[in-house]
């Protein structure tokens, strides 16, 4: 996801940065909000996820959503639907399966592979790339919308109180 509209870049040294970088996104979510967790397999994408859906409260199992292809929580006012497209044949499948009605200004939508299901699923507030770098990761962020500008700028600040010790990097 390199591009010019990058807004954050973090360098996470490790999994427990990773984990901590999901942890804080969970503090700035906004019901609406609709982030795509984009980057190659084993990026760490569901790790991220993991991380976030546990910060909200939810403190049973929290499934890879790869063959369901959608995991629902209820957890901190909040519907959060975490969805993965990895398997998809084609964009069809999508509106096919009727996740349109999941996609609402009461729910937050996390989107694991969602060029597998472009035209079909409504674009991103917030676009969330994971790649490997060295002997870590870098996770890109760029807002694609006024709540996730809203959303990003939350996360800065949170992140520049000290919610994480994963360091921004100059981009």
């Amino acid at each position: 996801m390199h591009s010019p509209d990058v807004t954050a870049v973090f360098d996470l040294p490790d999994e427990a940065a990773t984990q901590r970088l999901g942890a804080d996104l969970a503090q700035a979510l906004q019901p609406g909000l609709v982030i795509y967790l984009e980057g190659d397999l084993g990026a760490g994408k569901t790790t991220l996820a993991r991380a976030l859906i546990r910060a909200l409260g939810h403190a049973g199992p929290v499934k890879s959503p790869t063959y369901a292809l959608v995991e629902v929580y209820v957890v901190s006012s909040l519907y959060l639907y975490h969805f993965d497209f990895y398997r998809f044949e084609s964009p069809e499948e999508f509106l096919d399966a009727g996740f349109g009605e999941y996609f609402n200004d009461a729910s937050v939508c996390l989107v694991e592979w969602p060029d597998k299901a472009a035209g079909c699923v409504p674009p991103p507030d917030l676009r969330l790339g994971l790649r490997a770098a060295a002997s870590a990761r870098v996770a890109e962020l760029a807002a694609a919308s006024a709540r996730g500008a809203s959303c990003l700028k939350t996360l800065a600040s949170i992140r520049a109180a000290g919610g994480s010790s994963a360091t921004p990097v100059p981009h």
